[in-house]
């Protein structure tokens, strides 16, 4: 779905810092491939088994942490914006409808917005789709990227 007919002056404006959603689409991506414990009583070890176990979703793993706090890191409006990106990047919504997907974002998750981000299959997929309707992108995903400061954190 690509953004026709509109002037760049007629697209919202993302109030989300770059760095900030580069880190986040780049942390929902790490979780994306997780998936669940598939041999709890395997009693392998990494060499043995290639070091496939990285991609089982554990407990102890830092990449969901490192997420959730990232997304409760930015402000309630910018959560909503998250929300609404990923809408648009999934095609529930059109660029057109922001207003309505930021409304309906705050309406149905405005209480917890990271659970539900958490929650959304795919989301650093959705997320840089979205980004793609604002004309803009992330450019280097190579280059390091830092997670919301102490500072940033409400």
């Amino acid at each position: 779905m690509a953004v026709t007919d509109t002037d760049d002056d007629d697209l919202p404006e993302l109030t989300i810092p770059e760095d900030k959603l580069a880190f986040i689409i780049e942390k929902a991506r790490e979780y994306d491939v997780k998936e669940g414990d598939s041999d709890p009583d395997s009693g392998s070890n990494p060499t043995d088994d290639g070091a496939a176990d990285i991609l089982e979703d554990e407990g102890g793993d830092p990449t969901r942490q490192e997420l959730y706090d990232a997304i409760r890191g930015l402000s309630a409006d910018q959560r909503m914006e998250l929300i609404a990106l990923a809408w648009v990047g999934r095609g529930t919504f059109d660029i057109e409808d922001w207003q309505e997907a930021l409304d309906t974002a705050l309406q149905e998750h405005g209480k917890r917005p990271a659970g539900y981000l958490l929650s959304m299959p795919l989301l650093g997929d959705y997320l840089e789709e979205g980004l793609a309707e604002f004309d803009d992108g992330i450019v280097d995903m190579d280059e390091d990227l830092e997670g919301p400061s102490g500072e940033d954190a409400s």
